[in-house]
This record gives C-alpha cells, structure tokens and sequence, in this order.
C-alpha cells in the first residue's frame, strides 16, 4: 500500500472513530431519528417533511439488527465518503499529498463531526452538494460527457434526500450562466443528464402530486414558525463558525477562485458560493442549510495553501498548517458534542451559557443544549410504556397514541414489546393509523403540561397515572404515561374524527 492511500485509510479511520468517541454512551439517539427510522415500516415515495432516500438507509439498519451502533455507523459512513470525494478532488486538482492531508484535517476537525452523528439528511445533504461540484470539476477538467450523467446524478440523489438542494441548483445555473462556462448550455449530454435525473426523481414528484404536496405545507410551517425567527445577519455570522479551526484554508480557496491564474476555468464555483449563500439568506435559512458549499472550498483552498507554503522559508510553517485545526477545534468539542456524561454534566456543567448553547428555543438557558437534552430519557418513557402494556388485557387491542414523533419514535425503538407501536397524530405517523380494528384500551402518553381530563377517563371503566420521565437533563422530563383499560363507548370514532381535524390543519397550511 502506497503512502497516499496509507494516509487516507488513516484519516478514515480516524474519522470513523471520532464519531463514536464524541458521544458519551449514556446519551441515546436523538428525537428526529426514531422518525426516520420508523419510516422503514411505511415505505413510500415521499413523506410529508423528506423525500425517501433516508427511510431505505433505514431498511438496511433494520437488517443489519437496528442497534444504536449501526444508526450511529450510516452518517460516520457518509460523512468518510465527503472525505474521500474531497481528498480525490485535491489530487485532481494537482495537489500533493500535503494538501490532501490538509484538507482531511480540515474537514475531520469542523462542524460536519457534529452533523454526522445524526441519523438525518443532512449528512448525505452535504454529500451529495460536494458530488456536484466534484462532477462539474471533472467535467471541466476532463470535457468527457459521462461527467455530465455524474453530475445530474449527484443532483438526483440530493433531491431524493433534501429537497434544499434546489437552491444549489439554481445557484450553479446562474453562476454558468455568468461565466465562460455558459457553453455547457449547447451541449447536447447536459440536457441528456436533466432527462435522467427528471427520471430518477419522477416516482417522489407523483407521490407529492397524488398527496396534494405536502412539502408545501411542510416549508410554509416552517417559514411561519422557525425560518421566520431566524436573522440574515446571524445566517451569516454562522457560516464563520462551522468551519472557523480552518478559515486559512477556506478563506484563500474562496480568493483563488476568482484570483488564482491557475484555478480560472473553475472561476464558476465562486460564483455559485456567491448566488446560493444570498439565496439562502434571502430566505432566511437556517445556517447549517449552508455547510455543504465549504467542502470544494477546503479542497480548493488546501491546494493553494499547500502552493504556499512550498516557497523558501514558509516550508517551515507547514507542521502548523496540520496542526492549527485540530488546535483550535478541540477546546470547543466537549461542548458542541455531548462528549460528557449526564452525570459529570450536572455536577461539574461545562460553560455552554458562554456560547449561548444552553438556550432553547423557548428562549430560556437550561443546564444542557437542547440537542443533547433530546437525547435522554427515552428509554425510560418506553420502559414506561412497556410496564402499562403488560398490565392490559390480552384479549383486545391496546393503542398507543403520543403527544409529538420524538416519544412515538422513541417508544418502538426502545421497546422490548415486539408487537406494540406508538403512534401520534404529528408528522408522518398522523397518515400511519389503522383503526380498521376495534380499539379496546387505551397508553397515552402527554407532554407534563398537559393533565388527563374526565373527557378521557369518562370513556374508561379504569385509569391510571403509570409514570413519568424523571432524567433530570431530559428535555421531555415529566412527559407521563397514562393508562386506560376498557372502552365503554366507541373510541374508534373519536379517534377518527380527531385524526380528520388534524389533517386539516395540516393540510390547511399548504
């Protein structure tokens, strides 16, 4: 094995490892994954809030025993291929193997080592963004047709993922068109590649025909009640913080794009950074929607810097190019990870108030992140869940109906009930109920603002408070879990009718 491929099996491992050890293993999975992992029992072609792509990743965890190791092993997987694109992309580029290692430094140390930890689209996001500008490169480099079909590809599998990459879409459509590159406009494989990509993705575009387009929906109540509290200034500000250990390397590959001799035939990447980013702050974005335009920057940059430095006296500065991300990345991962146990965490708290990591989106600061406290507690709410089932009859049908997606999700995945599944009337799950059946008994489980009424227990011959989450951390403690056995009337039509009033409100925001 020659030394090129030695240094980057050694990077990929390294990768690899460092998604694992950035998680303490007393934090579970978070709350939008057991979402994504239950839509490996409800394929479709499309759901209300993601394209499909991520629910067959699903599947195949589900094969593979659906244990928090191979959750947790998709994204570190995905987040080695943007690596590996990258690492390939500097060699094409006429980097040396400094420069390579550069920018796999750059990108182990920076905010895609948060993001790949999560099981969420966002990981293949960034993937597939950083394939699109890899296969315009080739095919400019190259001028071999088949880079073209690469690049409507890399397209097709972004949109089947997220449909955000729209806005790189039409971000590299107006830089081609700004640029000399404009000449891929008559060629005839271009249009060939947009007849295959339209192909690929056809099968999502009916499903969101048939089911009155619920993206729509899902972009309008996440304008009206997320997109809208966020700021242009502070989207912008953001875009320093995700890669900020490695602004050397990004910074200068922005500027030799458009001042670089040798980099002038991929001046058109410039450019598309430029017409995204301002797309993207226009709509207000959340700033992550950004990060997978920093990849081919770091490529570009680390070819420059590595140029740079090979000239007299600057050699000697080269060690404390490798060593300047890591450097300054590693005293902020145990707060930006939940790198510390639950237990350190309350009796040492690290400074999370000093980065504003502590505040939620109720506006108010708590002891942990709000992304870590969605990683607690929910196996005790399915333990929870677990003791109410064996307490019912066996001789009807008990249904479990949650307040929101992160405790349906996180009831099925924690459960030690083969046959039991929660459900809620939010997100996906809504469209999942099968009331085909009679329901006999009854496991709410309610947020702990939320109280049991005589409405619901009036339909019961007996209720009980089962339990409640006590994880101190746990942004659902005192979510509890209520207990009713016996219908006394027909609950399935009371169901029904709730489930109709709820799709339209759902559909009403289209």
């Amino acid at each position: 094995m020659n030394k090129s491929r030695s240094l980057l099996l050694l990077f990929i491992l390294l990768k690899f490892a460092f998604q694992y050890l950035v998680v303490h293993p007393d934090f579970e999975l978070q709350r939008d994954e057991f979402l994504h992992l239950d839509q490996a029992d409800h394929l479709a072609w499309g759901y209300l809030s993601v394209p499909p792509l991520t629910s067959w990743i699903s599947v195949l965890i589900r094969g593979l025993g659906n244990s928090e190791f191979w959750v947790r092993f998709f994204p570190a997987l995905v987040g080695v291929l943007t690596l590996w694109v990258v690492w390939d992309l500097v060699k094409r580029l006429g980097g040396n193997l400094f420069a390579q290692s550069l920018a796999a430094i750059a990108l182990l140390f920076s905010a895609l080592l948060r993001l790949n930890i999560l099981f969420q689209p966002n990981s293949i996001d960034i993937l597939a963004w950083t394939l699109v500008f890899y296969t315009a490169v080739r095919f400019f480099q190259t001028n071999y047709s088949q880079w073209i079909y690469l690049l409507g590809i890399s397209f097709a599998l972004g949109f089947l993922n997220k449909y955000s990459i729209v806005f790189l879409a039409l971000g590299l459509f107006l830089a081609l068109l700004a640029t000399p590159k404009r000449s891929i406009f008559l060629n005839k494989h271009l249009y060939f590649s947009l007849l295959l990509g339209l192909a690929l993705v056809t099968p999502n575009l009916i499903w969101q025909w048939q089911n009155g387009f619920p993206v729509m929906a899902h972009m309008s109540l996440l304008s009206k009640y997320q997109l809208v509290n966020n700021s242009r200034l502070g989207f912008l500000n953001e875009q320093i913080l995700f890669f900020y250990p490695s602004l050397f390397i990004w910074v200068p590959g922005l500027v030799a794009l458009l001042a670089f001799p040798r980099f002038n035939q991929f001046r058109f990447i410039f450019w598309t950074f430029g017409f995204t980013l301002a797309i993207l702050t226009y709509f207000q974005s959340k700033g992550y929607y950004a990060i997978g335009l920093y990849p081919v920057l770091l490529g570009f940059g680390a070819v420059w810097v590595a140029d740079f430095l090979e000239i007299g006296w600057k050699r000697k500065l080269k060690p404390l190019a490798l060593i300047l991300p890591p450097a300054l990345f590693l005293p902020a991962l145990p707060l930006i990870h939940p790198f510390y146990s639950p237990q350190r965490i309350q009796e040492n708290p690290p400074a999370y108030s000093k980065l504003g990591l502590n505040r939620w989106e109720d506006g108010k600061e708590h002891p942990i992140p709000q992304d870590f406290a969605d990683m607690l507690g929910w196996s005790e709410l399915a333990h929870l869940v677990d003791s109410a089932y064996y307490l019912m009859p066996k001789d009807g049908r008990t249904l479990i109906i949650c307040d929101n997606y992160g405790q349906a999700g996180a009831i099925n995945y924690y459960s030690n009930i083969p046959e039991l599944e929660a459900l809620t009337m939010n997100a996906d799950y809504l469209y999942w109920f099968d009331l085909r059946e009679k329901v006999d008994n009854l496991i709410l489980v309610w947020e702990k603002d939320e109280q049991i009424t005589d409405r619901e227990t009036g339909f019961f011959e007996e209720y009980r408070e089962i339990g409640k989450i006590t994880h101190p951390l746990a942004r659902e403690k005192g979510t509890t879990v209520h207990f009713l056995r016996k219908a006394k009337a027909d609950i399935n039509a009371v169901l029904n009718e709730e489930i109709a009033e709820e799709k339209k409100v759902w559909e009403g925001s289209r």
